[in-house]
């Protein structure tokens, strides 16, 4: 594959990081204030939206050391941070059993909002 169509690769799938998060978010929020949205679906659904995420970070990680195309220090910044989120949001999950579904919530809609600021970064 070429760098640019790495870069594009990597550019789409900010979208599909972003708005997959969106997604479950707003799902794990209605599922904390209503119990017919709490299936297990959701929980595979929030395993897939944080793979999402370490799969834009790798993508970035390709592009600019394989191709050495410079990335604002503020995009890397926010894409870093979003792995970092996961991971804390990971670890609260046992000390905030009883509201998993709004930590979940809110988390996946703090990480959204890392992409679109990442996105509106480069």
């Amino acid at each position: 594959m070429t760098a640019l169509a790495i870069l594009e690769f990597h550019k789409d799938w900010g979208w599909v990081m972003t708005l997959t998060n969106a997604a479950v978010g707003l799902w794990a929020l209605a599922a904390h204030q209503w119990s017919a949205f709490r299936h297990k679906a959701l929980w595979w659904a929030i395993g897939v939206a944080e793979l999402t995420v370490f799969v834009q970070a790798i993508l970035g990680v390709i592009v600019v050391n394989r191709y050495d195309i410079e990335v604002p220090q503020m995009h890397a910044l926010y894409g870093f941070s979003a792995i970092i989120a996961v991971g804390i949001i990971y670890s609260y999950r046992n000390q905030m059993k009883h509201r998993l579904y709004l930590l979940y919530g809110l988390g996946s809609l703090f990480i959204m909002g890392l992409g679109f600021r990442a996105m509106v970064l480069s």
